[in-house]
């Protein structure tokens, strides 16, 4: 069995797909989405306990308008259609980000889907929606000073309880796709410690097999954690 725990990935290269079948842009985002719900089932079959994705950063509202609408509309989708999936698949559900600039409906979906999930046992997928890492801290911050809470008080662990991240395991694996080697912004706070894999294959090709290529890699590595 896998040491593999939390595994958190970057899903990069949707567009770049679409391009290189010659297809519309958004028929990249779709197939990227549907992608999400087969990874989580592969996750479940190999004992992963939590899966986080980086759906749409707050760097994403720079897109096009036309693209951008798109986006919070499929995003939509998954938050008010999908639940009977996810409770069948018994997965709990965290939407991990800013609630500013996305509407009252998405607001409304999002509440409901956590509720509606949050007894589910067999795994956690966070979906890391309208997220920046620095943000994350900054909010973080903004929320101990609001407290009241005297600064030779604060330490990681008192961050660690107001981050929007906060209740969850670290990443063991963070895996973007497509080839890029960055994480952009992505669990800034959490990620520290997290090994690091970038596979070439655009998001959605990235199938059951290169879920087992993302473990593998995983087992190969020394985690020491700053010891020698």
């Amino acid at each position: 069995m896998s040491k593999l725990k939390h595994l958190a990935i970057i899903l990069d290269g949707n567009r770049r797909w679409a391009k290189a079948k010659g297809l519309p842009t958004f028929e990249g985002h779709k197939a990227g989405y549907e992608n999400i719900k087969d990874v989580c089932r592969w996750c479940l079959k190999r004992d992963i306990k939590v899966l986080t994705v980086y759906a749409f950063s707050t760097e994403n509202w720079n897109r096009s308008k036309k693209e951008v609408r798109y986006l919070m509309a499929l995003m939509n989708k998954a938050f008010s259609e999908e639940t009977e999936e996810l409770n069948k698949l018994g997965l709990k559900v965290n939407i991990i980000g800013s609630r500013n600039r996305i509407t009252p409906e998405i607001k409304k979906n999002i509440e409901k889907i956590e509720k509606e999930t949050k007894n589910n046992k067999k795994m956690v997928l966070n979906i890391c929606f309208n997220y920046g890492g620095r943000l994350e801290i900054v909010e973080a911050v903004k929320k101990i000073i609001k407290a009241g809470i005297k600064a030779e008080k604060i330490s990681e662990d008192l961050i660690n309880k107001h981050i929007w991240f906060k209740g969850q395991p670290e990443p063991d694996l963070i895996v973007r796709t497509s080839g890029e080697k960055r994480l952009s912004g992505f669990l800034t706070w959490t990620s520290v410690y997290s090994e690091l894999y970038f596979p070439h294959c655009f998001w959605p090709d990235f199938d059951e097999k290169q879920v087992d290529k993302a473990i593998a890699e995983f087992e190969k590595r020394n985690r020491r954690f700053g010891a020698n």
